[in-house]
Protein backbone atom coordinates (compact mmCIF):
# COMPACT_ATOMS: atom_id res chain seq x y z
CA UNK A 1 0.00 0.00 0.00
CA UNK A 2 1.48 3.33 -0.70
CA UNK A 3 1.78 5.86 1.89
CA UNK A 4 2.34 9.82 2.21
CA UNK A 5 4.02 11.93 4.93
CA UNK A 6 2.39 14.83 5.98
CA UNK A 7 3.45 17.08 8.69
CA UNK A 8 1.53 17.45 11.85
CA UNK A 9 -1.05 18.91 12.35
CA UNK A 10 -2.22 18.23 9.28
CA UNK A 11 -1.67 14.89 9.47
CA UNK A 12 -4.63 14.76 11.77
CA UNK A 13 -6.79 17.08 10.61
CA UNK A 14 -6.91 14.65 7.37
CA UNK A 15 -7.29 11.46 9.69
CA UNK A 16 -9.87 13.03 11.57
CA UNK A 17 -12.16 14.40 8.35
CA UNK A 18 -11.28 17.76 9.27
CA UNK A 19 -9.21 18.43 6.16
CA UNK A 20 -10.15 16.52 3.07
CA UNK A 21 -7.60 18.14 0.66
CA UNK A 22 -4.01 18.00 0.67
CA UNK A 23 -1.99 20.19 -1.30
CA UNK A 24 1.60 18.90 -3.30
CA UNK A 25 3.30 20.84 -6.06
CA UNK A 26 3.79 17.76 -8.06
CA UNK A 27 0.54 15.78 -9.80
CA UNK A 28 -0.67 12.50 -9.42
CA UNK A 29 -2.43 9.85 -11.90
CA UNK A 30 -2.56 7.11 -8.37
CA UNK A 31 -6.12 6.99 -7.04
CA UNK A 32 -7.56 4.84 -4.32
CA UNK A 33 -6.37 3.79 -0.73
CA UNK A 34 -3.08 5.51 0.84
CA UNK A 35 -1.60 5.37 4.45
CA UNK A 36 -1.20 9.12 6.45
CA UNK A 37 2.50 8.95 7.95
CA UNK A 38 2.50 11.74 10.88
CA UNK A 39 5.76 12.64 9.88
CA UNK A 40 8.45 13.48 12.88
CA UNK A 41 8.46 17.45 11.32
CA UNK A 42 5.95 19.66 13.24
CA UNK A 43 4.36 23.07 11.65
CA UNK A 44 4.83 25.09 15.00
CA UNK A 45 2.58 27.64 13.57
CA UNK A 46 0.07 25.80 12.73
CA UNK A 47 0.19 23.89 15.69
CA UNK A 48 -0.97 26.93 17.36
CA UNK A 49 -3.92 27.53 15.35
CA UNK A 50 -5.00 24.34 15.83
CA UNK A 51 -4.54 23.50 19.98
CA UNK A 52 -8.26 24.80 20.49
CA UNK A 53 -9.42 21.40 19.01
CA UNK A 54 -8.29 19.35 21.62
CA UNK A 55 -6.66 16.50 19.24
CA UNK A 56 -3.73 14.63 19.73
CA UNK A 57 -0.61 15.30 17.23
CA UNK A 58 1.25 12.15 17.43
CA UNK A 59 4.97 12.11 15.08
CA UNK A 60 6.48 9.05 13.79
CA UNK A 61 3.41 6.92 13.00
CA UNK A 62 0.24 5.71 10.61
CA UNK A 63 -2.58 7.75 11.59
CA UNK A 64 -5.16 6.59 8.88
CA UNK A 65 -6.03 5.48 5.88
CA UNK A 66 -7.75 7.43 3.16
CA UNK A 67 -8.57 7.58 -0.57
CA UNK A 68 -7.09 9.96 -3.43
CA UNK A 69 -10.39 10.26 -5.60
CA UNK A 70 -8.57 13.01 -7.60
CA UNK A 71 -6.30 15.49 -8.39
CA UNK A 72 -7.34 19.22 -9.07
CA UNK A 73 -5.59 22.46 -9.73
CA UNK A 74 -6.19 25.30 -7.36
CA UNK A 75 -7.53 28.04 -9.03
CA UNK A 76 -9.47 30.98 -7.88
CA UNK A 77 -13.05 28.69 -7.82
CA UNK A 78 -11.05 25.91 -5.71
CA UNK A 79 -9.78 28.15 -3.77
CA UNK A 80 -13.39 30.05 -2.91
CA UNK A 81 -14.25 26.69 -2.24
CA UNK A 82 -11.77 25.99 0.29
CA UNK A 83 -12.61 28.88 2.22
CA UNK A 84 -16.04 28.30 2.34
CA UNK A 85 -15.86 24.92 3.06
CA UNK A 86 -13.70 25.67 6.37
CA UNK A 87 -12.03 28.54 7.25
CA UNK A 88 -9.69 27.81 10.05
CA UNK A 89 -8.55 25.04 8.29
CA UNK A 90 -8.28 26.05 5.01
CA UNK A 91 -7.40 29.62 5.61
CA UNK A 92 -3.87 30.39 5.26
CA UNK A 93 -3.15 27.14 3.56
CA UNK A 94 -4.81 28.53 0.17
CA UNK A 95 -4.59 32.09 0.06
CA UNK A 96 -7.45 33.74 -1.46
CA UNK A 97 -6.12 36.09 -4.41
CA UNK A 98 -9.82 37.97 -4.90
Amino acid sequence: MKVITIKQPFATLIAEGLKRYEFRTWKTKYRGDILIHAGKSVDKKAMKKFTSLGLSYPTGCILAKATITDCVAIDDKMKKKLNLEDPLVYSGVVKDSS
